[in-house]
């Protein structure tokens, strides 16, 4: 299994958080990622993990994003 799959998602006003199979959490600052900053409650609610719980995609959104990335990521540019 891959150290980086997800479990859960949750956000927050601050952060979006990532909990993983093995049990660790990763939190990254939710004004990383404006198309989420953005979105409403439902839509933030509408996720669904891809590439064997490695991604996250919200779909209604057309947003992806790797689990791996956010640990990578470069703030000043979205994502989407």
């Amino acid at each position: 299994m891959n150290g980086l799959a997800g479990k859960e998602v949750h956000i927050d006003d601050q952060f979006l958080h990532v909990d993983l199979q093995d049990g660790r959490r990763i939190s990254t600052p939710i004004n990383w990622y404006p198309s989420l900053e953005q979105a409403s409650l439902n839509q933030l609610k509408a996720y669904e993990f891809i590439c064997d719980g490695t991604g996250i995609e919200w779909i209604d959104l057309d947003y992806h994003l790797s689990i791996e990335n956010m640990l990578q990521f470069n703030h000043s540019q979205d994502v989407a």
